[in-house]
């Protein structure tokens, strides 16, 4: 008997198929293609790897950039207006001040502003004039001495300035002013109360000018001079140059004031 001869009551084993030395792909899942595409112009591959707007045909993905922009455009529209309407008045909202009106309100109305207080577009100084008894016994009005000017001339081109210059007068008036009525006369206790502390401010400065040697303080008046800030260049806003006052009655000086007793 041949040796390669299988014994046949032995059981039958069946052999393993040959195995393969290339390696099967793996497929991923077909994607039909857009409507502007043929069957079988992206492999499958390709497709799978294609998400969210890229996997859009040319067609859908301008159309989505386009939607986007426009989207963008209002967003920043919006926040333009809204910007306007909240900030100080400017050559914008005086020249567009009725199409910002029409976007924002009532829908968008803001009840606060972006900058508080507005910033001063004047140029306000005070200045003081005295009535003096000579030592001959007559009388002598003097000038107007700008009180404001002289506090700038001490704070410009100091290193370290003094808080009693740079707000001092400056608050005084403020106090003044908002307890005066039109008409200057005081607004209940606070407005006399402003009445004396804006005289003994303005006696004091003008003995520290010397003004005590020419003799002896009987009144002073007060008086505010404002002048508007010139418009930049490139706008088309006009502006009067010409000063304007707002006058104070004379007011009696105290001999304690005169003589410097009070500070």
């Amino acid at each position: 008997m041949d040796a390669y001869d299988k014994d046949s009551n032995a059981p039958h084993v069946p052999q393993a198929a040959p195995t393969s030395h290339v390696s099967q792909a793996t497929h991923a899942p077909h994607v039909p293609p857009g409507p502007d595409e043929p069957e079988g112009a992206r492999p499958p591959e390709a497709t799978a790897a294609r998400s969210g707007i890229a996997a859009l045909s040319f067609r859908y993905q301008a159309g989505a950039a386009l939607a986007l922009a426009g989207v963008a455009v209002a967003v920043c529209v919006h926040l333009g207006m809204v910007f306007l309407s909240v900030a100080p008045p400017n050559t914008v909202t005086k020249q567009h001040g009725k199409a910002i009106e029409d976007w924002v309100y009532p829908e968008f109305e803001q009840n606060w502003r972006l900058f508080a207080p507005n910033p001063l577009q004047q140029n306000i100084s005070v200045q003081v004039r005295a009535q003096l008894r000579t030592t001959g016994g007559g009388a002598e009005t003097t000038g107007w001495t700008d009180l404001s000017a002289l506090d700038g001339e001490a704070v410009d081109g100091s290193l370290l300035p003094s808080h009693t210059r740079q707000n001092e007068l400056r608050r005084a008036w403020e106090f003044l002013v908002a307890t005066h009525g039109g008409d200057n006369r005081p607004v209940g206790l606070r407005g006399a109360l402003s009445e004396q502390y804006m005289r003994r401010i303005v006696v004091m400065r003008l003995r520290e000018d010397g003004m005590s040697r020419d003799g002896v303080m009987q009144r002073v008046q007060v008086r505010s001079q404002t002048t508007n800030v010139p418009p930049p260049e490139w706008s088309h806003e006009r502006v009067s140059g010409k000063p304007t006052y707002r006058m104070l009655p004379w007011w009696t000086v105290t001999p304690d004031e005169a003589s410097g007793g009070v500070r």
